[in-house]
């Protein structure tokens, strides 16, 4: 099938189904169990002959990582509320305690098929020269080798502990790995239980002496055992097992915190002892130490999980060897825009010239960064202000910030301390910045703030102008390497003005008046999508064609999936890309017939949020209206989150959005996968004659339309 043919593709035949799963709570997937299934989808992934080996396995390492996150954070919350008696129902039905059950049967059978995709992996590895050593292969040069690695890398940083009466059983933190031993002294036979925690901050697995174009590894676990006399001197190994924690990591902020950063400094260290939710333990574990982990952990038999193979299946991602680039993607620089370039790199001259979106990572994110910088040495710039959600630890964005506070201008910026499992980064950046002189706010106590703007005011002549970036991703420049996002700047007067105004919201708390090209969650952004879908529906109902394409990473809030049945049933055609979470039920007859749902799994991780609607014939352009957002669908986006919805109207740009980005990810073939009325997903048809069209390789190759030089573009490749 050509992009073409797809896009000009008759839906397919409905599905009939019940009264009830028109009107009832069964129109809805189950948000918990439809991450489960994109969970599936990434792992599947480690078994795609497509990718390359050590790719396959970074997935099933990423696959390892989201289940692990997934227990602390939405099985925590399950938890609590079955503890507390909460049978509120989800949106599909189920209370609170069904769907755990639920969850723990997938989630078994995930970590099932996790170990028999790893020993996969690990067979053919090995065929490459990559090596995953148990004891029994080692060799009397590798010993030699290992105890000098263990003295001199291992043994200073361990701590081993005997569980007695005089010693309690220790603290074992969120995803602590801990050794635990049956122990004999061999003077008198008496027995000793201990544990010996590996420590986080040593590589998980040891690199032997290798020969040229080889590689082998110890797992440290292995190391340790071989090394137990040295740690428990006279005393013999009758048993041991190995076991992992994973414990609820939910933030609880106090409301009237008066100091929002030494609040958020304490919850960071509450999170550390949260209840357990899951304890991974290796197969074949003697039943002393089996039952006295369990007890001391507090663990319930469902909350405990016995793992035959290999445990901490995420540290997989260390043997991903930048060293073997022949079992690794292609290697891809990013662009910088041809329109850049032609104005020397003046970021101010290349936006001045026309509005600009960048597509990352085929475009460099550098750009970001390039245009931030040189606001703070531009001596024409008076003002900066930003929000940071997530950066990288190192960020050369705070740098930039920083740099342009000290020399004296004015410099604003939003730093969201509830930005999960970045909390200690964001708190670090905003103490840098606060150094600095910059003015450091943290936005509201009960909203997460998570748009992405950033705005620089620039005296020109006797004007001040306002140069505007609006993204769908974070100002992160390491995840931008792998992440697919939307990076747009224009100077427009009216942009420039709403992104003042959002900013005076987040600092003043002073709702905007007279937003002119933006929505902005908690306040109108869900008002102006239904606004837009019933238009969409009622062009429809008129007699007239009527598109609506929309990207974003989940979908499940109740009330925009009921008006996306709505219009389907005016007659409206919905394309939806939905990497992770969807809730709506596509192809039910009399329900969502002309609704098409599919997911995009690959190379990089789509992460931009887009909504299109148009006239009818295929691609919604001529007439159509196009925005980005920073907002996927569900609950917390649009209403307990600061987020923003901006409509583009420069034509150059719509056109690179609709027929560029949403054309070809719906034209894809290669990594795509379509979601059944059932709510099971299945891989695309891929062509006999194997020439799938892959949308990340299409991006690869084509140079986007709006970063082109002064001709506009029109020459550079669409789909049509």
């Amino acid at each position: 099938m050509t992009q073409a043919d797809f896009l000009h593709a008759p839906f397919p035949a409905p599905v009939d189904s019940s009264a009830a799963d028109l009107v009832g709570p069964r129109r809805f997937f189950n948000r918990e169990l439809s991450w489960l299934a994109f969970n599936w989808r990434v792992l599947d992934e480690a078994s795609n002959p497509a990718v390359p080996l050590l790719e396959r396995l970074r997935f099933l390492s990423i696959s390892a990582t989201n289940l692990d996150e997934f227990f602390t954070v939405r099985v925590a919350g399950l938890r609590a509320q079955v503890r507390a008696n909460n049978t509120t129902l989800s949106e599909d039905g189920r209370s609170p305690a069904e769907q755990l059950a639920l969850i723990q049967t997938n989630a078994r059978r995930l970590m099932h098929t996790q170990q028999a995709v790893f020993n996969k992996l690990r067979k053919l590895m090995e065929a490459k020269g990559i090596t995953i050593c148990t004891r029994s292969r080692l060799t009397a040069k590798d010993y030699k080798f290992l105890e000098e690695h263990f003295l001199a890398k291992v043994f200073p940083v361990l701590s081993p502990l005997a569980i007695d009466p005089a010693h309690p059983f220790p603290f074992i933190p969120n995803t602590g790995f801990s050794l635990a031993l049956e122990l004999e002294r061999e003077t008198d036979h008496r027995t000793l239980k201990a544990l010996l925690p590996i420590p986080t901050q040593i590589a998980r697995f040891v690199p032997l002496p290798s020969r040229e174009g080889e590689a082998r590894f110890l797992p440290l676990e292995e190391l340790l055992l071989i090394h137990l006399d040295m740690l428990f001197p006279g005393y013999a190994d009758r048993g041991h097992c190995l076991f992992r924690v994973l414990r609820d990591s939910d933030l609880e902020v106090e409301d009237e915190a008066e100091d929002l950063v030494r609040e958020f400094e304490s919850a960071l260290k509450r999170r550390r002892r949260g209840d357990v939710v899951r304890l991974k333990i290796s197969s074949g574990a003697p039943p002393g130490l089996r039952a006295m982990i369990m007890e001391e952990l507090a663990v319930t038999p469902d909350e405990m999980v016995e793992v035959r193979g290999l445990l901490g299946v995420a540290d997989l991602k260390e043997l991903v060897l930048s060293s073997r680039a022949d079992l690794l993607w292609p290697p891809f620089s990013p662009r910088v825009p041809e329109r850049i370039e032609d104005h020397d790199g003046d970021m101010f001259a290349a936006i001045k010239q026309k509005d600009m979106l960048l597509h990352h990572p085929y475009e460099s994110f550098d750009m970001v960064i390039r245009f931030l910088e040189q606001a703070a040495r531009d001596p024409n710039v008076l003002a900066i202000k930003q929000t940071l959600y997530r950066t990288s630890w190192d960020s050369p964005i705070v740098a930039a910030l920083c740099e342009a506070a000290e020399a004296g201008k004015s410099v604003t910026a939003l730093v969201e301390l509830k930005a999960r499992f970045d909390e200690a980064a964001n708190i670090r950046q905003s103490r840098r910045l606060e150094r600095a002189g910059a003015h450091v706010v943290y936005g509201f106590i009960h909203y997460k703030t998570h748009a992405k703007i950033s705005t620089v005011v620039r005296r020109e002549g006797e004007n001040l102008v306002t140069y505007t970036h609006y993204g769908t991703g974070n100002y992160h420049p390491i995840t931008a390497k792998v992440y697919t996002d939307l990076s747009f700047f224009t100077c427009d007067p009216a942009l420039g003005r709403d992104a003042t105004r959002v900013f005076n919201y987040l600092s003043g708390y002073v709702q905007p008046q007279g937003l002119e090209n933006l929505a902005i969650s908690p306040i109108s952004l869900k008002p102006r999508l239904l606004e837009l879908i019933a238009a969409a529906a009622d062009q429809a109902r008129a007699g007239r064609p009527a598109d609506i394409w929309v990207k974003v990473n989940s979908l499940i809030e109740p009330d925009v999936i009921d008006a996306l049945y709505a219009a389907s049933g005016a007659g409206v055609k919905i394309n939806l890309i939905v990497r992770g979470i969807c809730g709506l039920r596509p192809g039910i007859k009399g329900l969502s017939e002309n609704i098409r749902v599919k997911s995009v799994v690959g190379r990089y991780l789509e992460h931009s949020r887009i909504v299109c609607f148009g006239n009818g014939g295929g691609l919604p352009s001529g007439g159509s209206r196009v925005f980005i957002s920073s907002a996927d669908w569900m609950g917390r986006n649009l209403t307990r989150r600061v987020e923003t919805l901006v409509e583009i109207n420069n034509p150059t740009v719509k056109d690179q959005i609709v027929r560029q980005i949403m054309a070809a990810n719906l034209a894809d073939e290669a990594q795509s996968w379509l979601l059944s009325p059932s709510g099971s997903y299945k891989r695309d048809l891929v062509p006999a004659d194997g020439n799938a069209f892959n949308c990340h390789r299409f991006f690869m190759e084509t140079p986007s339309l709006s970063g082109r030089g002064t001709a506009g573009g029109e020459d550079a490749q669409v789909l049509a």
